[in-house]
């Protein structure tokens, strides 16, 4: 297929497109991820809006409803009529099935399901047809490629890659979207003759992370406080009531959902399983793992496993920078006066968001802190910690430990000009690397390694303490 200038990223994600369209047998593709990350947007540039049958599935409706949707795609993209509505997905897959058996070039057909997850309604025989369809017909040809795709991360695993029915082990590829990361969000941004300098790119990737969507909502001429200030606060906001649309268009209780998220927002620096059943009032069990687990695969919270390995000393961390922000200064309405983002600016409440919202920023890019020391060859564990002795507990924001015996201890700092160590912070440091010596009672080098915006002023106490430095630039790497 012939690549659009009009993609950004997705470089893997294309080659491997290249590759699957090239196969000389029939291929059953998955396509996941979080909801507004660009999963349709890169499947229909990708092959030119142009499929041999597409279809969208509709939000909350009824399979009586869906099998009309699909009849009528199936007249609007054929010349083929039936007498009867569809009565049941079997029926409706032998349609498709006639639809692509009457098309006479000889090239690979390509067939295009998205939102795969709203077809398969209560009690319907979706499942059964798409099984039927593939198993008995597709599979058996050399010339199908049939696309399905989905924001909710967990039904596309949970039941279709992981299925245990007729469709086990039959998806050939599955490709999981991620969403942008800074190089990507800078390179959307010129796209849209957008000139902020990187300091904003930053602050802006704070309220929105690399979502192609919330990204292309940006006006150009607008500064970044300006841009959130417009599509968060004021009341026509394309964003200010995405929360509600994010977690009920994906979940089916999301009630529960949004309880857990909302638990995580009140600790930047994240919860154990134990803290999140204290807090949520939810029973830790089968449920609660399952919604972690979803919670995950759908890109909205992380976790992070203890150097320990234990299981019990997981930290679940919330990762989506809009529901942070929401929860932290959306939801409430206490900051919904006029201009009151823009106000804001240089407050404490501001500054310390900013400060754990780096940090997540600076866990998200993993391989360009990594690239940047030279180590992108080694494997590591990467880590938050927290732990301490009778006399002194410590918290640090990210390890990464290493195979060659070597573990970088991170501080990530977010500041408007360079960032300097003073003495009392320089004891802080000193304390929490011992703590943490202490505690973990590593044999390993510790690397106290600054991850700030502009790099570290060259004091006597940066001399003595740092031995890594990166800086905002090289997280655009």
């Amino acid at each position: 297929m012939n690549l659009d200038t009009s993609i950004i990223g997705r470089k893997k994600e294309i080659q491997k497109l290249d590759l699957i369209v090239k196969s000389k047998k029939s291929e059953f593709l998955t396509v996941y991820g979080r909801r507004r990350v660009g999963k349709t947007f890169l499947i229909r540039e990708y092959f030119n809006y142009t499929f041999d049958f597409t279809i969208s599935g509709l939000a909350n409706a009824e399979t009586s409803q869906q099998l009309y949707n699909f009849d009528t795609a199936i007249g609007k993209q054929s010349n083929l009529i039936y007498a009867t509505p569809s009565d049941n997905w079997l029926m409706a897959f032998q349609r498709l099935i006639d639809l692509l058996e009457n098309i006479k070039h000889k090239e690979r057909k390509v067939v295009f399901f998205d939102e795969l997850s709203w077809f398969d309604t209560q009690a319907s025989d979706f499942m059964m047809g798409l099984e039927h369809f593939w198993n008995s017909w597709a599979s058996n040809r050399k010339d199908i490629l049939l696309i399905v795709c989905g924001s909710a991360a967990s039904w596309m695993i949970n039941v279709l890659i992981n299925n245990s029915g007729g469709l086990h082990n039959r998806i050939t590829q599955k490709m999981k979207i991620e969403p942008f990361n800074l190089q990507e969000t800078e390179e959307m941004l010129i796209a849209k003759n957008c000139v902020l300098d990187r300091y904003q790119i930053v602050q802006l990737y704070m309220v929105l992370g690399g979502i192609p969507y919330y990204l292309d909502a940006i006006q150009p001429h607008l500064s970044t406080p300006q841009n959130i200030q417009e599509l968060l606060f004021d009341k026509s906001g394309l964003l200010k009531n995405e929360f509600f649309n994010l977690y009920r268009s994906i979940f089916r209780k999301y009630e529960i959902y949004e309880k857990i998220v909302e638990v995580l927002s009140t600790k930047n620096e994240g919860l154990q399983r134990s803290d999140i059943v204290k807090l949520s009032g939810i029973g830790s069990g089968g449920t609660l793992t399952k919604v972690l687990a979803d919670l995950e695969e759908s890109g909205f919270i992380t976790s992070y496993i203890s150097l320990d390995n234990k299981q019990k000393n997981i930290i679940y961390r919330l990762s989506d920078y809009y529901t942070a922000f929401y929860f932290k200064f959306v939801k409430g309405g206490q900051y919904q006066a006029e201009h009151s983002w823009i106000n804001m600016i240089d407050n404490p409440t501001q500054r310390a968001w900013q400060g754990y919202a780096f940090e997540q920023i600076c866990m998200d890019h993993i391989g360009q802190i990594k690239k940047t020391l030279g180590i992108s060859g080694v494997q590591s564990i990467n880590a938050s910690w927290r732990g301490g002795t009778t006399e002194k507990s410590a918290q640090v924001d990210l390890l990464i430990d290493r195979r060659d015996q070597v573990i970088n201890l991170c501080e990530c700092k977010f500041s408007l000009d360079t960032f300097t160590i003073d003495k009392e912070y320089s004891e802080k440091l000193r304390s929490k690397i011992n703590t943490f010596k202490t505690v973990s009672k590593t044999k390993k080098a510790v690397f106290l390694t600054m991850i700030t915006t502009y790099g570290v002023d060259k004091n006597k106490y940066a001399h003595l303490l740092v031995q890594n430095e990166v800086t905002m630039d090289d997280l655009f790497g």
